[in-house]
């Protein structure tokens, strides 16, 4: 049992190209959203810079930002995307702002409303 908290997100670029990825909520990230680079690579996101980013444990590390879409609160929003090698990550970036509740069982549900 994995114990997260997770929440599918429409992720896509410019060219109207979208897909349904399932993120992990780390309130330790402070980025936007992350993705392994075979995401990247197959939503074809353009590289924007390099950038350090502040981990959960406190420690910082350089990252590739890249551009992407998501579907977030019923709109249509521009946002930085982190490339790395682990599971899809949903940051603090993208709940600020945002009442976030997690009913903490396995399969509970995580909603996610305006403040």
């Amino acid at each position: 049992m994995r114990r997260e908290a997770t929440l599918p997100l429409v992720v896509g670029n410019s060219s109207g190209q979208r897909q349904v990825i399932d993120t992990v909520i780390d309130t330790g990230f402070d980025v936007f959203l992350s993705l392994p680079s075979e995401a990247i690579v197959r939503l074809e996101l353009p590289w924007t810079i390099s950038n350090t980013v502040t981990l959960g444990d406190g420690s910082q590390t350089l990252f590739d930002l890249y551009r992407g879409t998501v579907i977030w609160d019923g709109q249509y929003r521009e946002i930085d995307i982190a490339e790395s090698e682990t599971e899809p990550l949903l940051g603090m970036a993208m709940l600020y702002g945002y009442r976030l509740q997690v009913d903490t069982v396995e399969g509970g549900i995580v909603k996610i409303a305006p403040l």
